[in-house]
């Protein structure tokens, strides 16, 4: 219960149509496809129940100057997901041991700092509302590769666009 770094959760409670509507998926395929994927991650031992937690860590680490190399053990999310009574997708992420800084080291670089600042992040005593955002920044990555696959747009998408060509 005790990781390094911070302890941080983000959540959302998206309203069916509008999920329908901008991600074409509805809320009962998400929730069901991500009980299938986390029985998956389970039964394969990943130390996370995410599709791809560390992308979105790793691109917010590169542009604010953290250190990369925490990115394996920032990147360990746990996602959880429900449908509301009122039939809307409730999705968490929540990261345990998320190793981020707003002072010092790489976080002072020009441009790092720039990102930092355009966040209101740079400088001691903003650790936390950084973490904030990097949560959220990674569940609206899960949310869009889970509407993704799960609409059948991610298979679509790669075909138009030649990723599944020789």
């Amino acid at each position: 219960m005790r990781t390094r770094g911070k302890r941080v959760t983000a959540e959302i409670t998206i309203k069916r149509d509008i999920l329908i509507e901008n991600m074409r998926v509805e809320p009962e395929q998400l929730a069901y496809h991500a009980g299938v994927a986390n029985v998956g991650s389970i039964l394969s031992g990943a130390n996370n129940n995410g599709l791809h937690s560390a992308n979105a860590i790793t691109a917010m680490f590169i542009a604010t100057g953290q250190d990369v190399a925490n990115v394996a053990e920032s990147s360990a999310a746990i996602i959880y997901t429900e449908i509301t009574p009122e039939r809307d997708l409730y999705i968490s992420i929540t990261i345990p041991s998320l190793i981020v800084a707003t002072f010092g080291g790489g976080v002072g670089l020009a441009t790092q700092r720039e990102c930092l600042d355009i966040m209101g992040c740079y400088g001691r005593g903003k650790v936390n509302k950084f973490a904030e955002i990097v949560a959220g920044v990674v569940l609206a990555g899960e949310l869009s590769l889970a509407s993704a696959i799960s609409s059948q747009d991610w298979v679509s998408s790669h075909e138009q666009y030649g990723r599944n060509r020789q």
